[in-house]
This record gives structure tokens, sequence and C-alpha cells, in this order.
């Protein structure tokens, strides 16, 4: 079994319990991760936050788990435990090969298909979300995940070209209304389709919508703990945003007292570009070297947390 798991990838346990992976590496000899299906007969069952800690509490609470790394309360999986380790850039590659594909996989294809055209490398592109298992319907997103940044920057230029060329589509107004409630994000319907419409990391293929996710190789943890010191809210001036599509995204930032922001919830992913003030609201962090940080997406609704762009 391949020892290196990444963000994206998902694990699968003997109790037919599926877990999105959420750090890169091990604690204590654990996978980070988050409970997202249940196998129920033939049929894969998506919890929501609530729900997983709830079924795991009551059924599995051997997978609960508190990282003192991440000062945060989570799931996590001891590696014997795995009996799959589902990993989106081979699950991809099966499905380019595969034969009578059903609509979502063959948008799926398609859409690979565009950008194999245009010179994309599909070995450095995977598949998570639901069809990473096989979990799909008909009314599935689908979710790729691009490895390497120059990559994933070619790839949303490539996206905006092909919505100028009429090739693939902006969200509609239901989509981006659906989005928004489920997001649940703190910040208005006007702001968040404002910051979104700009990203360029998602769009709609007949009609069906797609996300690109960036995810960057870590040569190896840099493990620096962080120690969570409360809520706050600050202003700040962006320097650098070139690690804001990253998982997590980083936004280096000119402040008197903090000098970056780290971001763990999608919703504000690529939210700010350089030279742009931002207001942002989450918890402060210091590191044991004296750092301060503030992170957004300290539980996975990022409750009160957010970055909005106030001024360009």
């Amino acid at each position: 079994m391949n020892d290196c798991y990444f963000p994206k990838d998902f694990i699968q346990t003997a109790e037919g319990l599926v877990f999105a992976v959420v750090e890169q590496g091990l604690e204590q000899g654990k996978v980070l991760c988050f409970l997202r299906y249940v196998q129920q007969g033939t049929i894969w069952r998506k919890l929501d936050t609530q729900e997983a800690n709830h079924f795991l509490t009551e059924h599995y609470p051997q997978y609960l788990f508190f990282s003192l790394v991440k000062s945060a309360a989570l799931h996590a999986v001891n590696v014997q435990s795995i009996v799959i380790h589902h990993q989106p850039r081979q699950r991809l590659q099966d499905l380019l090969l595969k034969k009578n594909l059903d609509m979502i996989e063959q948008d799926c294809t398609a859409l690979c298909q565009m950008l194999l055209v245009k010179g994309v490398d599909l070995q450095r592109v995977g598949v998570t979300g639901s069809l990473l298992i096989g979990a799909q319907n008909i009314n599935s997103d689908i979710d790729l995940v691009v490895y390497g940044r120059k990559k994933f920057y070619q790839l949303r230029g490539l996206i905006k070209q092909f919505i100028e060329q009429g090739r693939l589509q902006q969200l509609s107004e239901q989509d981006w209304l659906e989005s928004y409630q489920r997001r649940q994000c703190d910040l208005s319907y006007v702001d968040y389709v404002w910051h979104e419409q700009r990203k360029y990391n998602k769009a709609l293929i007949n009609q069906r919508k797609f996300d690109l996710n960036l995810l960057v190789l870590r040569a190896e943890d840099e493990g620096v703990n962080y120690q969570k010191k409360g809520a706050t809210l600050i202003q700040a001036t962006v320097l650098n945003a070139q690690y804001g599509f990253d998982y997590p995204a980083r936004f280096l930032i000119e402040h008197e007292q903090v000098s970056e922001i780290v971001c763990y919830t999608a919703t504000y992913t690529g939210q700010a570009v350089q030279g742009e003030r931002i207001e942002v609201s989450g918890q402060l962090e210091v590191s044991s070297t004296g750092q301060a940080r503030i992170l957004v997406g300290s539980s996975r609704e990022a409750v009160g947390e957010y970055i909005k762009v106030i001024e360009i």
C-alpha cells in the first residue's frame, strides 16, 4: 500500500467508512481526515460535519481525534486500519480508459479531452469527491485536483479562455445561489459571487458544475506548531498572494502584529490578489517562535470566519 497520503485522497476502512484526507503526512501513526461517506448495502451515504461527528461518537469513537499539531478536533485513522487508499490521479486514469461511462463520467472525460488538446498533462490531474469512489449520481459535481501550482494556473487560464469562447459556461444565478447556500459562509450573497466569479476555478460543462483544486505536495512537514489565542478581526494589505490557491491557502500581509493568513476552507481560496486590502475574521495563532498568523477555517464550516476584499 502507498505510504503517502495527501489532501483530496480518500481512505476506506473495513467497516465501510470513507474519510477524506485533510493533511499530508501522519500524526501519531494516523492519517488526519474527516468522515465523508458511509456504505449502506451497495449505496454510499454522504454525511455532513454534524452527522459525521455524531455517527463516529455513537459507533466508532476510535476514529475521533484531537490533533495537537493542528490544535483541532478531527478524525484520524491508523494506517493499519486502511483497507483501500483511493487516489485521485489513479482514478482519473482509470476513468479515461473506461468503456460504458455514465453521464457524469462522460462530462468529466469530455472536460479532460478539452484540456488534453491544449497540451495539459493529465498525469498531473486527478478526480476527487463522489467520482473518486464511484458514489456519483445524476446531480453530482466534478471535483478535479491539479498537482502543481504552475499547472493549476495554466488550467485556470484555459477555463477563462473556454468560457470566453462559449465552450464552457459561467455558473447560472441558480448555480451561484445553491453554491452560496451550501457554503453557508459569512459573506453576503453579492460579495460571495463577486469574489468567486474572478477566480476561474469553477465553471459548467454540459450544465454540470466542476471545480479545480490545487494541491502542492510538500517534501516534508515544516513541523511548526501553533497555539490558538482566540478570535480576532483585522484589516491588512496583501503583500503576496501566490499561495492563495494552495491547500491550505496562504496570504502574506502587511500588518503590525500578523504576518500571514492561512485558510483551510475552499470558500476563501484565491480570495484576494497582491495589493488589495482585506478584512479577515479568524483565529489568532502564535507559533513557538513568536510568529503570529490568522487561521480561517478552524472548523469545517468556518462559522464567523472569512476573508473579504474591502479595497482593490
